[in-house]
């Protein structure tokens, strides 16, 4: 454009004119007070973020590699064997099996690496690259949810912020710099591999398992060394999140990841094409709802072993004595996140044999029953809550024992009934049933040699739920019936109180101190003078009861407590001022407060059968904690001491062989080993007890119902059948040769008069008898007259080898207890006399009977 000269002096006017140039120091002035402020701005975001920045540096926590350490494993059971795996106890967030790195296969290494942080081998902790590449993914597609965490970070997150809160953006911030920082810092500290094997041990891995050993057991049922690549892809998709990757319920979106992972290994250079090819076309999902199938059918509550066992841990991790005096959280935390190795002393091939035995239907009386145990609270429609129990349904019902039914489906009816009873408009009901099959029993094995427990059942039937009701453990007390004459009598009768099994008994009528009958169990009559051994063989009552009173009561009791049974009552003052104690006559026959428990008894027979020594009875042998040292070694802290001399530990068990081969036992008779046992069973056979043991193991069966309800009389001897199966098996299966009890030096043989127990001269009628040395008759017979032959009639009653027991009437004193938690309700004096005949021998088998609270007992 052309200016004139007029035109050019007005533009040169404008140019230079003052409000133009007073415009132009305007604008450069604010543009300097904006750079300023921007600087100024800047300068103060860097010194306020080093302040953040050194402010949440400060307050990080101080790492080291233990600290990084996963926690909470499973702890695993091993059986007798030492090597099969029998039980993994776990707790929530502690299902986790630590493998070592080398244990760990590379292809699962790397495909955790290729998917979650594949410069990991490079990097110093965090990874730049991934952090910008993060960014720009979530600054062009908004998408921030890409990570840039390394493993290193991952591994901090686990096990150092997994309790953190991170409510806010800043609290995220904050999170995530110290992860950074912690990262750089432990990198330091900790190779590649150990951090790998750290955080190969750590991840959540879903289906409630942690780390990659509880994967590969969960997802493929096999150990994490024997992974293939295409199951290492598997388990590394799942990581990112467990529950949307989960191959189980979700198996399309783990295949979309895991093909993911094999693609990026392929392109990290970490596998062939071949073999991506081959793994991608595996069909691992298939194998994976099998093994599911597999897990979710056999997944089943504890054992009766293992609950029992559990119980002995706990216990004996709190005792100062014999374990580390834990407080109880301590000890189950202990127990269930500690990641013990627990070596237990059950034997599977016993255990199963047990199993077997008390789990057939076949091997009990014909009629099955249902035994209901129930529990509802209701709910009105005005909020209000009420609870009702068994005992209601009970006094509904007017029934006299329990709520034993013919039927499930009875029973059900019968719950129904009673809801509609007390039903109102607008409740809402929640309720708990539990039906058994009546009767029921338990079972306890014991090596009488070690003390091991070596199986366990604690009831009949399909078992519902862990740490359920376990009738051979401290789940259940029972009346034990005669078989407590043999602990409480006749043990401290031979070994203190210069008895011998010559010793004669004179059964006549006879007395409580209160002047209640004593009965036996054959009914209203008396069999004269009986031998101990031959008291014993018959379980005669009246007999027990004198011997008893002649040592004392309280010489019988602390031979019970010796033999380890715990439940005893010395004495008890309810508040109402009755005074209960055990320390009296009622004791002979079985007749205490509280009842017993099954395994007790077992070590307390396997006391005799070890020779007189009492071992505790124990269910592990040691255990380890997660880095293999030894936490306990029950071995070295177990209980042992002498009860018996081994002359009376001997002299009992030859009494009790006589038991089975012609006495009240002979059902339970073995087929190819020597046995001895002493048969129990309480008033109108509500609880019927074998205990006894060959030269290899002792066992006890209890059997009855829960509710006390009495069996019929011909229904007597069926747990001693089970008894004879059980042992049987077990010489069978283990392959013992057959073994006689053995004789120890302190016994000597002598021939003695049967009338009077002293040395048989001519004319006598006599008898070889074992004695104690010591003990041993010395006395010489005056003789006979004439050897008068016995009637018909009274050989029979003093030599049959009748197999029943026998029912007292016990002390009914206000100091003795009229029932117990588990045992019968019955206060009669009444006995069965019923008979049965065993058809091998030719003699009378009728039962046992004796009074639970009173001490009738056979």
């Amino acid at each position: 454009m052309n200016y004139g000269r007029k035109k050019a002096a007005k533009k040169r006017r404008d140019i230079t004119s003052k409000s133009k140039m007073k415009k132009k120091r305007l604008g450069v002035r604010i543009f300097k007070g904006v750079l300023l402020t921007l600087l100024l701005l800047m300068v103060a975001g860097c010194v306020g973020g080093g302040i953040f920045l050194k402010k949440v540096i400060d307050s990080a926590p101080d790492v080291t590699p233990e600290d990084v350490k996963p926690t909470g494993y499973t702890s695993v059971v091993y059986a007798s064997d030492n090597k099969t795996e029998t039980q993994r106890l776990t707790s929530a967030g502690s299902n986790r099996v630590y493998k070592t790195i080398d244990e760990i296969p590379k292809d699962l290494q790397h495909a955790f690496v290729a998917i979650e942080d594949e410069r990991f081998y490079e990097h110093n902790g965090i990874d730049p690259k991934g952090i910008v590449r993060a960014g720009m993914i979530g600054l062009t597609t908004g998408d921030f949810s890409q990570g840039a965490s390394t493993l290193t970070q991952q591994l901090i997150k686990n096990n150092i912020f997994d309790f953190m809160s991170e409510d806010t953006f800043f609290d995220r911030l904050e999170r995530k710099i110290q992860e950074q920082y912690l990262a750089l810092k432990l990198e330091k500290q900790m190779s590649k591999s150990e951090i790998m094997e750290n955080y190969l041990n750590t991840i959540n891995l879903g289906q409630n398992t942690l780390g990659v050993q509880a994967a590969s057991q969960r997802y493929f049922n096999k150990d994490v060394s024997q992974l293939t690549l295409s199951e290492s892809a598997v388990i590394a998709a799942i990581t990112q999140s467990p529950s949307y990757y989960n191959p189980i319920t979700h198996p399309d979106h783990n295949a979309d990841r895991r093909k993911q992972v094999l693609k990026n290994m392929l392109e990290q250079g970490y596998i062939s094409q071949e073999a991506h090819d081959e793994a991608l076309a595996d069909d691992v999902y298939a194998r994976i709802q099998n093994v599911n199938t597999n897990i979710t059918q056999n997944t089943t509550p504890q054992s009766y072993f293992v609950d029992a066992l559990t119980e002995q841990i706990l216990t004996d991790l709190e005792d100062p004595d014999v374990g580390l005096g834990y407080s109880e959280t301590q000890a189950y935390n202990t127990l269930y996140k500690g990641g013990l190795s627990i070596y237990s002393t059950q034997d599977l091939e016993i255990q199963g044999i047990c199993d077997q035995v008390l789990n057939d239907d076949s091997n009990y009386p014909y009629k099955v029953q249902y035994g209901l145990s129930y529990a509802l609270t209701v709910t009105r429609a005005d909020g209000t809550q009420e609870n009702y129990s068994s005992g209601h349904i009970k006094q509904f019902r007017n029934m006299k024992y329990g709520l034993t039914f013919d039927s499930e489906e009875q029973a059900h009816q019968v719950i129904e009934s009673f809801k509609a009873s007390i039903a109102k408009e607008g409740d809402t009901y929640d309720e708990v049933i539990n039906l058994s099959p009546q009767p029921q029993a338990s079972v306890t094995v014991i090596d009488q040699a070690t003390g091991q427990i070596k199986a366990m059942v604690g009831g009949r039937g399909t078992k519902s739920s862990s740490m359920s009701l376990n009738r051979a453990y401290t789940g259940s007390t029972r009346q034990p019936g005669s078989c407590f004459k043999i602990l409480s009598t006749y043990a401290p009768a031979l070994d203190s109180a210069g008895e011998t099994l010559a010793t004669i008994i004179k059964d006549e009528p006879y007395e409580y101190a209160d002047g209640t009958p004593v009965s036996n169990w054959w009914g209203n009559y008396y069999r004269g003078n009986m031998t101990m051994r031959k008291a014993i063989e018959q379980s005669a009552n009246i007999c027990a009861v004198k011997t008893l009173t002649e040592i004392t009561p309280q010489l019988g009791f602390t031979y019970c407590q010796n033999f380890g049974l715990s439940t005893l009552v010395e004495s008890r003052t309810t508040d109402e001022g009755k005074v209960f104690t055990d320390i009296q006559q009622p004791l002979a026959l079985g007749g205490v407060t509280d009842g017993v428990y099954n395994y007790e008894m077992c070590a307390a027979y396997a006391a005799i059968a070890n020779g007189g020594v009492y071992q505790e009875p124990i269910m592990y042998t040691k255990i380890l904690d997660h880095d293999g040292n030894v936490l306990l070694d029950r071995t070295q802290t177990q209980e042992k001491h002498t009860v018996l001399k081994d002359s009376t530990a001997f002299l009992l068990t030859s009494a009790m062989e006589d038991v089975i081969k012609k006495g009240t036992g002979t059902p339970a008779r073995l087929s190819n080993m020597d046995a001895a046992a002493k048969t129990g069973t309480t008033s109108n056979n509500v609880d019927l007890w074998i205990a006894g043991y060959t030269p290899y193991y002792t066992c006890t069966i209890w059997s009855g119902y829960d509710d006390n309800t009495p069996l019929a009389d011909r229904e007597w001897d069926y747990h001693l059948k089970m008894w004879k199966k059980i042992m049987d098996q077990i010489n069978t299966t283990k392959g013992l040769a057959y073994t006689q009890f053995e004789e120890p030096d302190s016994v000597v043989e002598r021939t003695v008069c049967t009338s009077t127990g002293k040395l048989a001269v001519s004319g006598c009628p006599a008898v070889t008898e074992y004695f104690d040395r010591d003990t041993a008759p010395t006395q010489s017979c005056s003789g006979h007259r004439s050897a008068k032959k016995p009637s018909s009639d009274s050989k029979k009653d003093d030599e049959s080898s009748d197999s029943s027991d026998q029912s007292d009437s016990a002390n009914q004193s206000d100091s003795h207890s009229d029932g117990n938690s588990s045992g019968s309700d019955s206060t009669d004096s009444s006995e069965s006399t019923d008979t049965s005949q065993d058809g091998t021998t030719g003699e009378d088998t009728s039962g046992e009977s004796s009074d639970a609270n009173q001490g009738v007992t056979q």
